[in-house]
This record gives structure tokens, sequence and C-alpha cells, in this order.
């Protein structure tokens, strides 16, 4: 099973002030959404406009929507 995920962030939302920062996940493959788990990493060389479908464990990105 995929799930298509449109979200555009390529990095976590930093949440301050606190006693230690709270990374918000933005990328929506996080584990153990809405707190990051780095998962982000693996969408940094993402295409701008690009539609990427992720697998269930959030790798093996692959393209279903590029720009005309």
């Amino acid at each position: 099973m995929a799930r298509l995920v449109r979200l555009e962030a390529l990095k976590p939302v930093r949440i301050e002030p606190q006693e230690k920062a709270i990374f918000i996940c933005a990328c929506g493959l996080s584990k153990n959404f809405p707190i990051c788990d780095g998962h982000h990493k693996g969408c940094a060389a993402e295409v701008a406009g690009v539609t990427y479908v992720y697998d269930d464990n959030g790798e093996n990105p692959r393209v279903v929507e590029a720009p005309a």
C-alpha cells in the first residue's frame, strides 16, 4: 500500500521556546508523525514541482507527476 502525501517541505518545523527544541514533521514521511524522526533526509534530492510516492517505509521514492 502506498500513501501519497502532498507536502512540499524538505525539513521539519522547529518549535521554540521550550526547554528542548521540538521539531514537527513537515515532509509527511515521519514514522512518529507529527514529531520529526529524520526521514526528511530521504527527500533532500526531490525536485520542486514533481510529485513523489514513497513506499510504506518512507523510502524508494518514485515520480508520479513531473512538470510539463
